[in-house]
């Protein structure tokens, strides 16, 4: 707190307003304050709508997780249902101040975390804010195991999805959002794409990604289906993009994609057929395979 704002708070004469701000995963940024004239301040501008509003906030000095709950309506041109139906907002960022309207540089940050689940009833949402220690809950370590732990492109794979021949964008065709005919994609193996993803480039759905279940062809036409339909629609001409996918295994890393110096893997851990062998009484004992 500046002491600017904590001469203001024991003047006993406050005009104090509380202000929101929501980055979503896709560059957009929302402002909003329950104050009844706009406020500006960070670059953001924070707009007198009741879009959104706040429980008390549960927040403490250890360890634990800090949380609240958001409430809000949709309006037109704020937060939509389309936009938290289609996973927009899921594990958007949200900031909360207690701000002086009468002079924004005069505020105090109160929360700062991430949203998660979302809740929807007739013409409002309910929105679960989680603190920055929500990060402590995630596992942290690696796993002995024969299969790669890395997610294709990450930093620990390290292989370049850019790379010529390996990804390709096209016009996507009629579609329901699952299933995704396509002509002219003879170059790439059969399953390429299989256990890959499909990036939404342009149109409703631009900044949404599918997993790719199946990779297959009919009648020399590509179709490449998903694990889910994407949840806002694709209409034909929108540009789609596809990413190869990734079995994990060592032989793919190294013949596919030619990262094997990457993986991140253990192929030649022992398996439990070794675990439970027993040494024969009878025999040479070479070091060789056991019973």
């Amino acid at each position: 707190m500046t002491p600017a704002l904590r001469d203001h708070l024991a003047s006993g004469c406050t005009t104090l307003c509380r202000a929101w701000a929501i980055a979503r995963r896709d560059g957009v940024v929302l402002g909003f304050t329950d104050h009844d004239a706009p406020l500006s301040f960070e670059g953001i501008d924070f707009r007198p709508d009741p879009g959104l509003t706040a429980r008390a906030l549960v927040q403490g000095n250890g360890l634990a997780v800090d949380n609240s709950e958001a409430e809000g309506a949709f309006t037109s041109d704020a937060i939509t249902e389309a936009d938290i139906e289609a996973g927009r907002y899921d594990g958007a960022e949200l900031r909360h101040w207690l701000v002086n309207w009468a002079d924004p540089a005069q505020r105090l940050l109160r929360f700062r975390g991430t949203i998660g689940e979302i809740r929807r009833m007739g013409g409002s949402f309910h929105a679960e804010l989680r603190g920055l220690t929500e990060a402590l809950n995630r596992p942290l370590g690696r796993l002995y195991q024969r299969t790669c732990s890395a997610i294709l492109g990450d930093g620990a794979c390290r292989f370049d999805l850019a790379s010529p021949g390996y990804a390709v964008e096209c016009p996507a065709p009629a579609t329901d959002g699952q299933s995704f005919r396509l002509e002219g994609l003879p170059a790439f193996a059969p399953r390429w794409f299989e256990r890959g993803r499909l990036l939404v480039l342009s149109g409703a759905a631009q900044g949404l990604t599918g997993l790719i279940r199946q990779d297959r062809s009919e009648d020399g036409t590509r179709v490449i289906e998903l694990w889910t339909p994407l949840r806002a629609p694709v209409t034909a001409g929108d540009l789609i993009r596809l990413e190869p996918g990734c079995d994990k295994r060592a032989e793919t890393c190294r013949v596919k994609f030619g990262n094997i110096l990457n993986f991140q893997g253990f192929p030649f851990i022992p398996g439990e057929d070794w675990l439970l062998s027993t040494p024969l009484r009878e025999g040479d004992h070479d070091g060789g395979r056991l019973g």
